[in-house]
């Protein structure tokens, strides 16, 4: 079997064909698995991150917008809900861009930390960045138990990957992280295209209901360009990624 680390020195990695090969297979069986019951169990800790990362779209998107991002609130069945309030730049649109926050912010972080990975230096630095962030989050905003014993010790593992492995580890894992980031758009494939939902036992209206709601066009046509821009997004940071290496 041909070995795929032949050199463990800190510039060595994965050859570019096998690293994007098996982020694609991570992806496609995450988002696969994701939509089975039993899956997202199995997946526990990325269900969780998915989450994260959606609901830290929506309040960082209401905090950019004038919003006050009050708390996050992660539940043990992997779903979640970010409470913001205070009026919103822009009005109706405001308010739909913090709708939109939740599925978009994820994949614009995603590429940004994929194309992190680049270069050694911008690799450890993004995931400096995304352990960090994990855990001033569970101190600033994060009410719930569940939140409080994972999200630290994820961000923790990212941050001991950052400080402490070679930099193929780190390349890998700062990709790794952002190609899930991107597909947390899909980590409930039918949300996206769903008017309502039910959340911590409270029926609301979805992402693309809110949109919606406040920009006309039916909700699943939202759902739609916000897949397709999740995917764009993807797809180029990957494709920059890879540009040259």
């Amino acid at each position: 079997m041909r070995n795929l680390f032949p050199d463990l020195s800190d510039t060595a990695v994965m050859p570019k064909r096998d690293r994007l090969r098996w982020l694609m297979i991570a992806a496609v069986a995450t988002v696969v698995l994701w939509q089975v019951p039993l899956g997202e169990y199995l997946l526990y800790p990325f269900t969780i991150l998915a989450t994260w990362f959606h609901e830290m779209g929506h309040g960082l998107t209401a905090m950019l917008l004038g919003g006050n991002f009050q708390k996050l609130v992660l539940y043990p069945n992997g779903s979640g809900v970010a409470i913001s309030s205070g009026r919103v730049f822009g009005g109706a649109l405001g308010h739909a861009m913090v709708s939109a926050g939740g599925p978009m912010g994820p994949p614009l972080a995603g590429a940004a930390l994929i194309l992190a990975s680049r270069q050694a230096k911008t690799a450890r630095w993004g995931l400096i960045a995304l352990g960090a962030l994990l855990i001033a989050s569970t101190l600033v905003w994060v009410r719930s138990l569940t939140g409080w014993l994972v999200l630290p010790l994820l961000g923790a593992a990212i941050l001991y990957i950052a400080l402490r492995t070679k930099v193929w580890v780190k390349v890998l894992t700062v990709q790794f992280l952002g190609v899930q980031a991107c597909i947390s758009t899909f980590h409930q494939l039918d949300y996206l295209f769903t008017y309502q939902a039910t959340i911590g036992g409270q029926t609301m209206l979805s992402d693309t209901g809110q949109i919606s709601k406040a920009l006309l066009l039916p909700h699943w046509i939202w759902g739609s360009l916000l897949a397709i821009a999740a995917v764009l997004l993807l797809a180029k940071s990957l494709q920059l990624a890879y540009r040259d290496e």
